[in-house]
């Protein structure tokens, strides 16, 4: 053993020594008069000893296999009286168990013996090489043994109350499956132990903090073995244990093999890696690994917050080019199972369960992949999960149950479908395939289902709504646009219905007849404009804003209105920043609002002009004018109008075109005098602005 070899081995024992005198004392200084105390300081105390011996004086000396037997049998002492003073002591059946005490004891006081008798002979005798044989496989029964003492009284102890045994319970495995290994390689391959007995040290000084903890009943009370973590550690155990038993097999033949002992180990090593190289990371095998960890270890199936919680994050969070959200719905419920691929099956108009989306479900579904609205009434009245399996056995025998759909019990990886019900309502439902490791349907599997059907349908159900709230929306957007152009058409059929009154009188009028096509034109141009505002595809919003003339807008508009009713343009404003289709449209409301509110002799007057960082277009009459109460309440007010047969959106639609340009409308009126409604538009860039004497600034 080198010098860091031994240097390891002294001082991990005797810090372990010191860690079990600490908890020693502590248990004593508790003054608690219960046998299990007592007997568990006495137990430390006597580990405290051993390790400290051994750090003094080395594993070789006489008395470390006795310290070794004596703190064995304290520590077996303390689980035989916890099980006895337990919940299977009080019931009387201890009988047999307590054969397996007996044996053990046994063993204890056979191999101290044995250690006594070999230490007296010459290490070159036979015997003398034989007894420690012996004595090295009397310390790998005792091991078993104990192990199998330690995982009895974890199997009989009540469920609820593991929690407070389990670290105490854990360390003391620990320490007997070191010590299994350790004699094992020690009968195995003499030469090369001395390293783990060196290392026992450190493996006795992580023990003793875990054994505190189990002490501190706050503290264990509120632990929680971690799955994830179970099956990792015990991964890494079974990937040792795999080690051991490859270099366990290497050394024997070695040993029996003779001259083709080298090619015999290299072949057994190459297959052996092999096999495991191929079965080990197969999902089958992980997952079957899986279902015993959780069977053997845990008292539930799932791990009901981390499956919660992975739910949740599989269906609610998705990330950068997720998938659609009944894929997601799918997998979430899928996973919960273990399961490879789902189907998700929603409600058409029929009251059917037909096909939705698949996730991972390999191969072409049947066309007719429903399910039939009478077997979906009964679905939705009972809620249950469906048992395919079972639901087959008792098609077969002729049951009355529900029958399932031929493509259903046609297909062998159909394993269980999950209804979707919210609030009494069945929305869908879910077909898992056959887990990896195929197994029935339990009630902890029903529960879990039954819980996470409801809650995917209360996605499903929440994601439903808003499409049709979407729809809805939709509907209204264009029921807005369509009541815009109701407006519009209002206005063309004025002035078509002027033009044609005209047109009785001067047909003839070569002059007429030209202004006649131009005005058709326009018309013609506008409602071709207003089809395409009722296109899906156009939002109704303004395009973007670019440096335009208010005065060309306002004289097309003044020509387009002057055979209806005068129309005159005064003042002058510098380019602003709009869209001249929709100021053309906000002049076009603005100019025929006055024009119906003005006398056939009372000119209406569109003013140009400039103030502050503003555009400004007037459009002033002197017509019937309007109250406060009416512009404060209801002149912007979709669908409210002063006009008989008015509809009562134009100002509606002038408002929101501005607003979408960043310009907005001001209004001012008086019973009787006229108003004045007010475009602004913010200037075009780089625009100069004249100051007061009329300079360029």
């Amino acid at each position: 053993m080198g010098a860091l070899l031994q240097f390891t081995g002294d001082w991990g024992h005797a810090l372990a020594a010191v860690l079990f005198a600490a908890l020693g004392i502590f248990m004593l200084r508790r003054r608690d008069e219960a046998a299990e105390s007592r007997l568990l300081a006495a137990a430390l105390l006597l580990t405290s000893c051993w390790a400290l011996y051994v750090s003094f004086g080395g594993v070789a000396k006489p008395l470390s296999g006795l310290g070794e037997s004596i703190r064995n049998a304290g520590w077996l002492l303390l689980i035989f009286v916890m099980l006895r003073r337990g919940p299977a002591g009080r019931s009387g059946r201890i009988v047999a168990i307590g054969a397996v005490y007996a044996a053990v004891a046994g063993l204890l006081l056979l191999q101290t013996f044995t250690d006594l008798v070999w230490r007296q002979l010459s290490p070159a005798s036979e015997l003398h090489h034989a007894l420690v044989a012996v004595s090295l496989v009397l310390r790998m029964m005792t091991a078993i043994g104990s192990l199998v003492l330690v995982h009895h009284i974890y199997t009989v102890w009540p469920s609820r109350d593991r929690v407070r045994v389990a670290l105490l319970l854990g360390a003391l495995a620990a320490m007997w499956t070191y010590d299994l290994c350790l004699y094992a390689i020690g009968y195995i391959a003499p030469g090369r132990a001395s390293e783990l007995y060196a290392l026992r040290g450190l493996l006795m000084a992580l023990v003793a903090p875990v054994i505190a903890i189990g002490l501190r009943k706050d503290i264990a009370g509120r632990l929680q073995l971690s799955r994830k973590l179970t099956f990792q550690s015990l991964s890494i155990v079974a990937v040792a244990l795999y080690v051991i038993v490859l270099l366990a097999a290497a050394l024997i033949i070695e040993m029996i093999a003779g001259p083709y002992a080298r090619v015999v180990e290299i072949g057994a090593v190459f297959l052996m890696a092999v096999v495991a190289l191929v079965f080990l990371p197969s999902a089958r095998m992980r997952a079957l690994w899986k279902v015993q960890v959780a069977k053997h270890f845990f008292q539930h199936r799932y791990d009901y917050r981390l499956e919660w919680m992975r739910f949740g994050e599989t269906i609610g969070r998705p990330r950068d080019a997720a998938s659609p959200l009944g894929e997601r719905v799918a997998k979430a419920v899928a996973d919960i199972t273990d399961s490879p691929a789902a189907i998700l099956l929603l409600r058409d108009e029929a009251d059917n369960l037909a096909f939705e989306t698949p996730w991972n479900w390999a191969g072409d579904l049947p066309d007719a992949a429903l399910l039939p609205a009478a077997d979906v009434a009964s679905l939705e009245q009972s809620g249950w999960i469906v048992d395919v399996d079972g639901a087959r056995a008792d098609g077969a025998r002729g049951s009355t149950a529900m029958r399932l759909p031929e493509w259903i019990a046609a297909e062998p990886r159909a394993w269980a479908l999950v209804p979707l019900v919210h609030f009494g309502k069945l929305i869908g439902a879910i077909l898992l395939a056959r887990p990896l490791v195929d197994r029935r349907l339990d009630w902890e599997d029903f529960d879990m289902l039954r819980a996470a059907g409801r809650q995917a349908a209360s996605y499903i159900s929440e994601a439903q709504g808003q499409q049709a709230l979407d729809d809805a929306q939709r509907f209204d957007e264009f029921n807005r646009r369509f009541a815009f152009i109701i407006h519009d058409v209002k206005n063309l059929v004025s002035q078509l219905s002027l033009l044609t009154r005209n047109a009785e009188r001067h047909a003839d009028n070569p002059d007429f007849r030209a202004d006649m096509v131009l005005t058709l034109k326009e018309s013609v141009g506008k409602m071709n404009d207003m089809l395409a505002r009722l296109s899906q595809h156009n939002k109704g919003r303004a395009e973007e804003p670019r440096p335009m003339s208010l005065q060309a807008v306002a004289q097309i508009v003044a020509r387009s209105r002057a055979r209806q009713h005068p129309v005159n343009v005064t003042g002058h404003a510098p380019l602003a920043m709009g869209d001249p289709s929709r100021v053309e449209q906000i002049l076009t409301h603005l100019v025929q609002n006055a024009i119906d509110a003005s006398a056939p002799d009372q000119p209406v007057e569109i003013r140009l002009a400039l103030e502050g960082e503003c555009a400004l277009v007037e459009i002033i009459d002197r017509g019937r004018g309007m109250t406060a109460e009416f512009i404060r309440r209801d002149l912007f007010k979709p669908f409210s109008s002063s006009k008989a047969g008015g509809f009562g959106v134009g100002a509606f639609e002038a408002r929101s075109l501005a607003v979408a340009m960043a310009g907005r409308i001001d209004v001012e009126s008086m019973p009787g005098v006229g108003s004045r409604f007010t475009l602004r538009l913010p200037l075009a860039p780089h625009t100069t602005v004249p100051d007061r004497q009329g300079k360029a600034a």
